[in-house]
């Protein structure tokens, strides 16, 4: 397991065994993907296809560069696709006013084209909006580093696409993997369990979620490395920067884990079996490096079964040191 970023400017890890590498969620730009890639030695052409957890920003936003850059397909939930493409092809909703305003001057280009009287339209009733502004739905901006010409027509263009449910296991090349579905704020979010057959080895990555529910407990026993969200320490977020609305969302029960209750999690419901745990996305303004891992190696020192665990930090700017077993 290789983290190449986490948190919430962006997300990438690359799983690998044997001839399979695959790159779960694409959350930077592909130039900077390609960089990290170089810097840690994996080489992108060797990536066997993408998987994506969520349809957010900080985990797509170089995902179509990418993906058609390498001309590998890329794996999601039928949901998280079509959520994904809405957001890649935005579209416009007009009041009439605008609307009509817009017709009109169609009109007058036509009918000037032809050198003929204008005469005004007639009317055309159509749903709109509000009175008031026209409304653009989210989109990503842009990506210069997209010289592909089919982006231009189809910014949503991948070379291939594979559906995936939770909770349904499926394979690629050597490693089998095992999707569980994660409490957050997504159109169908989950989490992975990776298994490489010929190493009889299993690593997984649970970020992103408000809380830990059983289902996740089951699908994080007999991991050999595991990728665990510590988000956020409680005091700083609640004294920190954010607006009210986004504290409340972060906090809720589909936002994203604390530090205290990665805590909860490593004190009570693991089983101890991992040889690393990686503690990934930390907020940059709700916490420190120091706090996360303070509240992980106190609850490992707890239980004596786990001080064989080796716990490491994801960071955020720059790639981490892959795990090699």
């Amino acid at each position: 397991m290789t983290v190449l970023a986490s948190g919430s400017k962006g997300n990438a890890t690359i799983v690998a065994a044997g001839k399979t590498a695959l790159l779960v969620d694409a959350g930077l730009r592909c130039r900077e993907l390609l960089k990290r890639m170089a810097a840690v030695g994996e080489d992108p052409a060797a990536l066997t296809a993408i998987l994506i957890t969520h349809e957010h920003v900080d985990h797509v936003a170089g995902l179509s560069v990418l993906a058609r850059r390498l001309g590998i397909p890329v794996y999601f939930t039928e949901q998280t696709h079509r959520a994904w493409v809405r957001m890649m092809t935005p579209k416009t909703t007009m009041t009439y006013a605008k609307w009509l305003e817009m017709r009109e001057r169609e009109h007058a280009a036509a009918q000037a084209a032809e050198n003929t009287p204008i005469h005004a339209p007639a009317h055309t009733v159509m749903a709109v909006a509000d009175e008031s502004e026209s409304v653009l739905e989210p989109t990503l901006e842009p990506d210069p580093d997209d010289d592909t010409p089919v982006a231009k027509k189809d910014p949503a263009a991948l070379p291939a696409v594979e559906y995936f449910r939770a909770g349904n296991n499926f394979s690629i090349g050597e490693i089998d993997i095992a999707p569980f579905t994660i409490p957050h704020d997504a159109a169908d979010p989950c989490g992975f369990v990776f298994h490489a057959r010929s190493e009889s080895l299993r690593m997984a990555i649970a970020t992103d979620l408000g809380y830990i529910p059983p289902n996740v407990k089951m699908a994080l026993k007999n991991v050999d490395v595991l990728l665990l969200e510590s988000n956020h320490d409680l005091e700083m977020l609640k004294d920190g920067p954010y607006p009210w609305s986004v504290k409340q969302r972060v906090l809720s029960r589909v936002g994203h884990l604390s530090n205290a209750a990665a805590a909860e999690f490593l004190s009570h419901d693991y089983d101890g079996g991992a040889h690393t745990i990686v503690l990934g996305h930390i907020s940059e303004s709700n916490n420190l490096p120091e706090l996360a891992l303070l509240a992980a190696e106190q609850a490992i020192a707890n239980r004596m079964s786990l001080l064989g665990n080796r716990l490491v930090l994801a960071s955020q700017s720059e790639p981490s040191a892959s795990i090699c077993l």
